[in-house]
């Protein structure tokens, strides 16, 4: 069985699925076998006769191997907020052991296997699920994405703090710049080094163009390796 990563954020739309699908570049660059899984969605359309979010789809295409949408995905929904709020509008109920079952598959044939959080740390997954409660049950450490704007010094050490807190391990931390006039990158990565006390594996300036392939050759594998990922 092969091992996992979950990857979370400190908000939404800091970059959590270019990191993922970066992450799942550089894996394969080193010759491993890498499936991507997002296993709640908001947000939906129909692509390919099928209904669908786009960050799950493309998390889908570049896994190794050709994977089962409903294997990546197991719970998308049509309105782009709060998964407990969507859910309700389709009385669906989000549960954990379709979540897990999904997961076990997918490491079945694959080396790693990313997992991508929705929103931040602490998002509702149904009235009675938060995020962490699922990456509890999943064993995973975490990697966290700061997306670098004004606020993110404060996310980030909260996230942080939070994470720890639930008995989880924050094994790196990646920094995205998402907003080209921020102008204390340097600075903002010098202090969150200190403040999360975890490796910065992935350091990322403002970019218009997006290559997962390029992107990849800015990760430091060695660090996520290193910390054992089950």
């Amino acid at each position: 069985m092969g091992k996992g990563i979950f990857i979370t954020g400190t908000d939404t739309g800091v970059g959590k699925t270019c990191f993922t699908l970066t992450l799942m570049e550089a894996l394969k660059k080193q010759g491993y076998r890498a499936s991507g899984m997002k296993p709640v969605a908001s947000g939906g359309k129909y692509i390919k006769g099928k209904f669908m979010n786009n960050d799950a789809y493309l998390i889908m295409q570049h896994c190794s191997e050709i994977m089962d949408y409903d294997l990546v995905n197991p719970f998308v929904f049509n309105e782009p907020v709060s998964p407990n709020f969507a859910a309700r509008q389709t009385s669906e109920i989000v549960d954990i052991a379709p979540i897990l079952s999904s997961y076990n598959q997918l490491t079945l044939v694959s080396d790693y296997t990313v997992v991508e959080g929705v929103g931040g740390w602490r998002v509702s997954l149904s009235d009675d699920i938060k995020t962490n409660e699922l990456v509890h049950e999943l064993a995973l450490p975490v990697l966290l994405v700061v997306g670098l704007r004004l606020g993110c010094i404060n996310h980030a050490i909260l996230t942080a703090e939070a994470i720890k807190s639930d008995g989880i391990t924050l094994c790196g931390w990646v920094s995205n710049q998402v907003e080209r006039s921020y102008q204390y990158k340097e600075e903002t990565r010098t202090l969150l080094n200190k403040e999360l006390d975890c490796p910065n594996i992935a350091d990322f300036s403002y970019m218009n163009d997006i290559n997962y392939v390029e992107m990849s050759k800015k990760v430091d594998l060695s660090h996520i390796l290193g910390f054992g990922i089950k």
